[in-house]
């Protein structure tokens, strides 16, 4: 049974990357482009694509951890650095919109529905990105991975927003990729729906024990409307 339960819902929280957008192209090739200029080895997209989920300064950690048996605390602050800046510069050359994601953004906005992104990218990048996309219009917040003291899967910023839009648990939905987003929404008390084809740090989606796993964000569209036909 779904748990969308689109008609009781007030605000939709989305995760960004893995969830609404494939990135992982443009954070591999500047993760690369930053390594070059560092002269440290290189890595591959497949590691990347395993690697992204938990933020900037996390995947810049993990990188290192996997170059380097001693990272120093001084090497991930310069490589943090120079990966933030070299993506800025360059947000969205192969980043794209995944299938079945705009016809549930068009779906949510015209019943009515409040959506949030919520993401542990820096806000200023996530910003970028959705402005770019022509996504920014479809979202009253963004809360970026900086924008608050905690992160997922910290609950406070889907808490956050709930509070912003005055919207209680049981009409707040959240929607990601990752154990992550599963995490912050058992403890922020909402329901979580997420995505099988994102990105959530080389593990499977079903280990985190999902309420609920789709293949496309349309499914919830088609389940929806056979819901308000019945």
């Amino acid at each position: 049974m779904s748990i969308a339960q689109l008609q009781r819902r007030d605000l939709i929280l989305f995760d960004l990357d893995g969830t609404l957008v494939d990135s992982a192209a443009d954070l591999y090739r500047a993760m690369n482009i930053s390594l070059e200029k560092l002269h440290f080895p290189v890595v591959t997209e497949d590691q990347i694509r395993a690697w992204v989920g938990k933020g900037a300064a996390k995947l810049c950690e993990t990188v290192l951890k996997y170059l380097f048996e001693d990272a120093s605390p001084q090497q991930h602050t310069l490589l943090l650095n120079t990966f933030v800046d070299v993506y800025a510069q360059e947000l969205c050359v192969n980043t794209q919109v995944y299938e079945g994601v705009l016809p549930f953004l068009d779906y949510c906005q015209a019943h009515g529905i409040i959506m949030a992104c919520v993401t542990n990218k820096p806000e200023q990048l996530a910003r970028g990105i959705l402005d770019i996309l022509s996504l920014s219009s479809y979202f009253k917040m963004v809360v970026g991975g900086d924008t608050l003291p905690e992160r997922k899967p910290h609950p406070l910023p889907l808490l956050h927003c709930m509070q912003s839009q005055n919207v209680a648990a049981a009409q707040t939905l959240m929607i990601g990729d990752s154990s992550n987003d599963v995490e912050a929404a058992r403890r922020a008390g909402i329901d979580c729906i997420v995505v099988s084809y994102g990105y959530n740090h080389g593990e499977n989606i079903y280990d985190c024990q999902p309420q609920q796993v789709v293949d496309r964000l349309v499914e919830l569209v088609e389940e929806d409307q056979i819901r308000r036909q019945a």
